[in-house]
């Protein structure tokens, strides 16, 4: 849950932890719902983060995959 939504086509900076490592990207919100989230479309990530970013989405795509069986 995003506590604090901010406009659409605001640009934002996310730096973020995850088993993977830290992983840095730009982004520009595409939605925003306030008190339920917002909609990102990243813009450009590190050339070193991308392999971790990809390995993220792999891992949340198996699990989300997995609870539908």
């Amino acid at each position: 849950m995003t506590r604090r939504t901010r406009p659409v086509g605001a640009t934002i900076k996310l730096d973020f932890l995850v088993e993977q490592g830290t992983i840095r990207a730009d982004a520009v919100v595409r939605y925003a719902k306030p008190g339920h989230g917002m909609g990102l479309r990243f813009t450009s990530v590190r050339s070193e983060d991308r392999s971790r970013l990809a390995e993220l989405v792999n891992d949340l795509a198996g699990r989300s995959g997995s609870s539908k069986r």
